[in-house]
C-alpha cells in the first residue's frame, strides 16, 4: 500500500522508540524519510538502512530542538534534503521526574522549551513553507495522555503538552485557510526508551497495568499507525483532534 507515494516526512526524536516507529510505518506506505535527533549514532544508521531495504530515500538531520532558531532551521534544512516536505511529525520531546516544589528552573526551562517552544517554532516554519509553495501539509504532534490527566511529580511535562494541546487546537482554526490540517496522538503507558524504569519495576508496573483496560503496555508500532492514518489523505477531514493511543487508560485512570 503506498498512501504515502511521492511524499516527504520529517519526524524528529526519531531515533527510537515511537519516532523510529512512524518513521518505518510511513516508510513502509511510500514516503520517504527524514530523521532527526540530537546526534547522528548507530541508530540512525540503522533505521536509514531499513528505510532504503524498502526502496525508500532516508537521511538524518541533526538539531537540538529546545532552541527555537535550531527548530526552524532543520524544517529549511529538511526541505533542501529531498527538494520539498508533506508531513511534520513532531514527536521529540522530554520529561523530568520530580516533586513539584523541588523542580528547577532548569529542567523546567529543558521541558518548556523542547516539548512546546520548539514544537511551535518547527510548525511556524513549515507552516511559511507551506504557504509560499502551495502545499498542503499536515501536522502531527506527539503528546501524552497528560495533555488531558494528572500525573503528579511531572508538572512541567504536563503543563507542556496541555499548552501542546491548546495551540493544536487553535492552529486548527488558524491554518485551515491553507488546507493544512494539524492533529495531535496522545500516547499513554508505551513501551518505549522513556519508560524503562516502569518497565523494570515489575509491582509500579502491574499497578499501570490494572488501570488499562486492554491490560498490556501499548507498543511503538501502535502509535505510529495512528499517526500514518492522521496523516494521509484517510484523514482528510481530520483537524484539531487528539487521538488518545492508550487502550483505554485516559478515562479509567486512578493514580498510584
Amino acid at each position: 500500500m503506498d498512501r504515502f507515494k511521492n511524499k516527504i516526512a520529517l519526524i524528529t526524536g526519531s531515533s527510537q522508540g515511537i519516532g523510529a516507529a512512524c518513521a518505518l510505518r510511513l516508510a513502509k506506505e511510500g514516503c520517504d524519510i527524514i530523521l532527526n535527533g540530537h546526534k547522528f549514532d548507530e541508530r540512525g544508521e540503522k533505521l536509514i538502512a531499513e528505510i532504503k531495504d524498502m526502496g525508500r530515500r532516508a537521511a538524518f538531520l541533526e538539531a537540538d530542538l529546545s532552541k527555537a532558531d535550531a527548530a526552524k532551521k532543520l524544517i529549511t534544512d529538511a526541505v533542501a534534503v529531498f527538494g520539498h516536505l508533506d508531513i511534520l511529525v513532531n514527536n521529540a520531546g522530554v520529561e523530568k521526574k520530580a516533586s513539584f516544589w523541588e523542580v528547577t528552573e532548569e529542567d523546567y526551562d529543558l521541558i518548556m522549551n523542547t516539548n512546546l517552544k520548539g514544537v511551535f517554532f518547527s510548525i511556524q516554519s513549515f507552516v511559511n513553507y507551506c504557504r509560499k509553495n502551495k502545499i498542503a501539509g499536515t501536522v502531527i504532534n506527539m503528546s501524552s495522555v497528560h495533555e488531558e490527566i494528572a500525573f503528579p511529580n511531572f508538572a512541567a511535562y504536563c503543563a507542556s503538552k496541555g499548552g501542546l494541546m491548546m495551540l493544536t487546537r487553535n492552529l486548527a482554526s488558524e491554518l485551515a485557510q491553507f488546507n493544512i490540517r494539524i492533529n495531535n496522538v496522545a500516547p499513554g503507558a508505551v513501551s518505549t526508551p522513556i519508560n524503562q524504569d516502569l518497565l523494570n519495576n515489575k509491582k509500579q508496573l502491574e499497578k499501570v497495568l490494572q488501570n488499562i483496560p486492554l491490560k498490556r503496555m501499548g507498543k511503538p508500532e501502535d502509535v505510529a499507525a495512528v499517526v500514518a492514518f492522521l496523516a494521509s489523505d484517510d484523514a482528510a477531514y481530520v483537524t484539531g483532534s487528539t487521538y488518545y493511543v492508550d487502550g483505554g487508560l485516559t478515562y479509567h485512570y486512578e493514580e498510584q
